[in-house]
């Protein structure tokens, strides 16, 4: 499932890209006016802008969507796990303290 929403994501965000890059900018409609319009396309005067920022938001919000999905499958990834801690027992074995040597209470001291 995971891989599915990979190849949409993937394939969403470059139709964004190309659908942006396509578009016009505000620019572009004072060329409209003196006669260089679409007026006779297939959409009519304004019916390919409408079209492109539709399809723009619809792309835009699949995309969004499949992020979220994608997000979703990482958080399932890296939940941890958890497993009891089982503590071994420790065997402790009690050293007897050390006697001075020769009645020498003294660090370093030499032996006599």
């Amino acid at each position: 499932m995971e891989f599915l929403v990979w190849i949409v994501h993937i394939l969403v965000a470059g139709a964004v890209v190309g659908l942006v890059l396509l578009q016009h900018g505000k620019g572009a409609d004072m060329g409209a006016a003196f006669g260089s319009g679409s007026s006779g396309s297939l959409f009519g005067a304004s019916g390919s802008a409408n079209f492109m920022s539709r399809a723009t938001a619809v792309l835009a919000t699949l995309f969004f969507i499949t992020s979220l999905s994608l997000t979703y499958f990482s958080s399932l990834k890296n939940e941890p796990e958890i497993k009891p801690v089982v503590r071994q027992p420790t065997t402790s074995v009690p050293v007897a303290p050390t006697a001075p040597l020769n009645g020498s209470d003294k660090a370093g001291a030499i032996p006599q």
